[in-house]
This record gives C-alpha cells, structure tokens and sequence, in this order.
C-alpha cells in the first residue's frame, strides 16, 4: 500500500510540471507577434516653460502599431531624446500600474498615438541644450530605447531606434 500511494505522489508531480511546462509553452507562442509591433517617434512639441524652476515641458508622440494577429497593450517605453543628434534627456511612457483592461489594446492592424510628457529641468551642464531646446532650435528629433509590450500570457521588451 505504501508504494502505491509514493507512485500516485510521483505521478500528480510529473502531472503538475507537465501542466507547467504547458502553460510556459503556450505562453511564448505569443512571442513572435509581440516582436513585430513597430514604433516611430511621432512629434515633439514644446508645451510649456516654468521659468521659475527653469523646466520645459514637451509633448512627446509616438506612434505604435500592430501588424501582428496578436492583441496587445504596451506597458512601457522607456527611451532617450535626443535633438539634432545631441542628446536632450530621458523619458519614460509607463501604464504598468494600470491592469491590462485600462490600457491602450492594439489589435490586429491597430495604430495607436501613444503621448508622453517629457520634463526638461535646466542644469549647468546642460544649460546649452536647455536653451535650444526652448528656443526650438532643432530641427530633427530621434528617440532610442527599449518597449515593453504584453499579451496576457506573455511580455517582451523590444529595443527601438526611431527619429522624425
């Protein structure tokens, strides 16, 4: 009796790590499409200009699209501005605290503007990008960095580098 029920205990086990193995499976099915979503940096607009805490606002835009079949959401962009090749500062898009339901969903074929406020703080060692900077000098913008995107079985992040 005793070697019966030690079988049964191997068997349940092999059982509940076979399912898990499964659901690992399944997941990186997701994979693939996740890895085609495509971003471009849209705009950079100049918002606003605090100079008592001598901060500039700009509006940073960009756009995501799903060619995939695969319905997703992104939860994170995490990117470096830079204007005319210099580099300006760093930003972050983020809807991790929001559940999944309450973001953006890009279905099949969905384009998506995704707007970022990015907060430029004046410094003495990059007061002379400050200046261009609210003085809309550059001419060019290009942003680099990575996106996290999400399926609800499975997340990628994904590096981009994309300018306008």
């Amino acid at each position: 009796m005793a070697l019966q029920s030690k079988i049964t205990v191997y068997v349940a086990l092999a059982g509940v790590f076979a399912m898990m193995g499964g659901i690992v499976y399944y997941a990186s099915l997701d994979n693939a499409g996740l890895e085609q979503v495509e971003i471009e940096l849209s705009s950079v607009t100049l918002k606003e200009i605090n100079t008592v805490d001598n901060q500039a606002k700009f509006d940073v835009t960009f756009l995501v699209k799903n060619p995939s079949d695969k319905t997703l959401t992104v939860s994170q962009i995490d990117y470096q501005l830079y204007g005319d090749g210099k580099l300006i500062g760093t930003g972050l898009y983020s809807t991790a605290d929001v559940s999944l339901p309450g973001r953006a969903i890009f279905y099949s074929g969905a384009e998506i503007p995704l707007k970022n406020i990015f907060v430029l703080s004046k410094s003495e060692t990059n007061s002379e990008i400050y200046e261009d900077s609210i003085n809309e000098k550059f001419i060019s913008f290009s942003a680099e960095g990575k996106i996290t995107t999400q399926t609800a079985w499975s997340e990628i992040d994904m590096n981009f580098n994309t300018g306008n």
